[in-house]
């Protein structure tokens, strides 16, 4: 029964998350990303991993989510394509993306220096031995997540501050 729940909750995800790119609806992107955090979320506790789930919830879903919708309603300028004529290369963007993903795969799959292996945990689920693992074991993750959340946040601020039109017709 887990394993159905799992794959339902995957596909809900997913599909929230391809929502979220192909809306043209940017106030619709923003709720497909809620949906998607919330899978995730749904994913984690799944795994026994409540915690995270929580965190999930509560930071991403929670502040994430409607820190996006109410940046969406107080900058909204009518459609994605009226405000950025960029966004008509679109099929450019998917084949870097597509290079771009196969080459990480690749670099992972290739060296098994780099690949995490699963070793049980020996240690209490407290908080305290959650941050010693984090700043111990996983402190690369940890800090590439943190490098991640700071250009997330420097392009949020970036598509705020607007667009400039240089192709003005006359």
């Amino acid at each position: 029964m887990g394993t159905i729940i799992f794959f339902i909750f995957a596909i809900l995800t997913i599909a929230a998350a391809w929502g979220v790119v192909t809306s043209k609806n940017i106030v619709h992107s923003a709720l497909y990303l809620a949906l998607s955090f919330s899978g995730v979320a749904v994913l984690y506790v799944l795994m026994n991993a409540d915690f995270l789930a929580a965190v999930q919830l509560l930071v991403y879903t929670g502040a994430v989510a409607i820190m996006v919708v109410f940046a969406v309603m107080l900058t909204l300028r009518g459609e994605v394509q009226e405000s950025s004529l960029e966004t008509r290369n679109w099929g450019w963007g998917a084949l870097v993306a597509s290079l771009v993903f196969i080459v990480i795969a690749l670099v992972i799959l290739g060296n098994a220096d780099w690949r995490v292996l699963p070793t049980p945990w020996t240690g209490g689920g407290s908080t305290e031995d959650l941050s010693l693992l984090l700043l111990t074991q996983f402190m690369v993750p940890f800090e590439a997540a943190a490098v991640l959340l700071t250009v997330a946040l420097a392009g949020a601020v970036i598509l705020a501050k607007g667009v400039k039109r240089t192709h003005e017709l006359k």
